[in-house]
């Protein structure tokens, strides 16, 4: 007589986005419930941070320069199209800034001590920065997270491995694939480092300081909400042709959530990368295109610039008329591009900006005191668009329909 055994059961596994928000959940309850523990966890945050922002850089490299190396003849990255998408969804982001910002107009209270910090004087030196990045030495790139440094550096050096031979190139891919592994373990332990980011957060800033800058906030967040939920998706459709929000929610959902806490796109690029790996989109563009992305493909940026410049103008009576308001949303959208992965970065561009229209760097240093006041929500929401739709544009180009 035959009997037949029924495998055993899997054990259940709860996937890593719920662990994140069960470790955002934990990490509000401590903070709520023992203030003082929630600062002490913030130890866990910062190692969490720390470990992608130093991985990041040594991945970037690796990963370019092998896809670079062992490309085919032939072979195409669809970088051109994905550009194409940066800047178009860039531009738009600001576009989107300036109606809302039209439609809700907001005021500042300018009576905040100016951060001492330096910001750019002119477009000119945004761009100077950027070239210069370019042809930073690249140890120094790889150490201070340069990643346009490192970019042109892997570009060269998987260049100059294209022609060497089959045993080295295996080398070079292997090593890659070890960086990812290593990656991948570092991600896992995402839900113990936004535990103690969440934890500090609300135990030693909470958002006592949000309530009078409502308004400002409420723009602010619905022109991303906007982006992310009706541009971004129209421009996806357009691509593919196909229903966007499938893939639009998995990118909001398993890279804007980390990248919502770690607030630096440049600390999100490796879990941009296990995201693009997971919907088996190209290596050869995404590798390129996601560190890219995390540098030049800034539409939250272009939103946090236009929004704040203009709550500046409306403050001080400074009547903004359809011409000056076009011109803003290109010196917004070329200004975000030259805004640092960095928690922040973008806030230090706002003066630049509100020179366009005559207003004084003491003013505009006061805006960015402002800025550093509602950077909580501000920040966080910023990065989540920002590096959440360097996948969805990437996916986007990688999943056309093939002519």
């Amino acid at each position: 007589m035959t009997t037949t055994t029924t495998p055993p059961a899997k054990p259940f596994k709860l996937g890593l986005v719920p662990q994140i928000i069960i470790g955002m959940l934990l990490g509000i309850l401590l903070a709520v419930s023992w203030p003082e523990a929630g600062s002490q966890v913030a130890l866990l945050g910062t190692l969490f941070v720390k470990a992608l922002k130093a991985v990041a850089p040594i991945l970037v490299f690796v990963l370019v320069a092998s896809a670079i190396a062992n490309r085919t003849v032939g072979g195409n990255t669809q970088m051109k199209p994905v550009l194409v998408l940066y800047l178009a969804g860039t531009f738009l982001a600001a576009l989107t800034a300036v109606i809302a910002s039209s439609l809700f107009p907001s005021t500042l209270v300018l009576q905040t001590a100016a951060e001492a910090v330096k910001a750019p004087e002119g477009i000119s030196a945004v761009l100077k920065g950027i070239l210069f990045q370019a042809v930073d030495n690249p140890i120094n790139a790889l150490m201070t997270g340069n990643f346009i440094g490192v970019l042109v550096w892997a570009v060269g050096f998987g260049l100059g491995l294209h022609h060497a031979n089959a045993t080295t190139k295996k080398v070079f891919s292997d090593i890659s694939h070890g960086v990812s592994h290593l990656v991948t373990m570092i991600i896992k332990l995402a839900p113990i480092g936004i535990f103690g980011l969440v934890a500090e957060t609300v135990a030693t800033t909470g958002f006592a300081g949000l309530a009078s800058y409502g308004q400002l906030l409420l723009v602010l967040v619905g022109c991303m909400l906007f982006i992310a939920l009706v541009v971004n998706p129209l421009l996806v459709f357009v691509n593919t042709r196909q229903n966007p929000y499938p893939l639009v929610l998995t990118c909001l959902r398993e890279s804007g959530i980390p990248a919502f806490f770690t607030r630096s796109s440049a600390a999100n690029i490796p879990v941009n990368m296990m995201l693009a790996e997971k919907l088996k989109l190209d290596e050869d563009t995404y590798s390129v295109s996601i560190p890219l992305g995390a540098t030049i493909n800034m539409a939250g940026a272009a939103i946090t610039i236009t929004v704040m410049t203009l709550a500046a103008a409306n403050t001080l009576g400074i009547a903004v008329d359809l011409p000056t308001a076009l011109l803003l949303s290109v010196v917004a959208a070329l200004c975000a591009c030259g805004a640092s992965g960095v928690a922040g970065g973008s806030l230090l561009l706002i003066p630049l900006a509100c020179g366009l229209f005559g207003i004084s760097p003491d003013v505009a240093m006061q805006v960015v005191a402002i800025g550093f006041v509602i950077s909580v929500v501000q920040d966080s929401c910023e990065t989540a668009l920002n590096s959440s739709t360097d996948v969805v544009f990437t996916a986007a180009v990688c999943q056309r329909p093939k002519a």
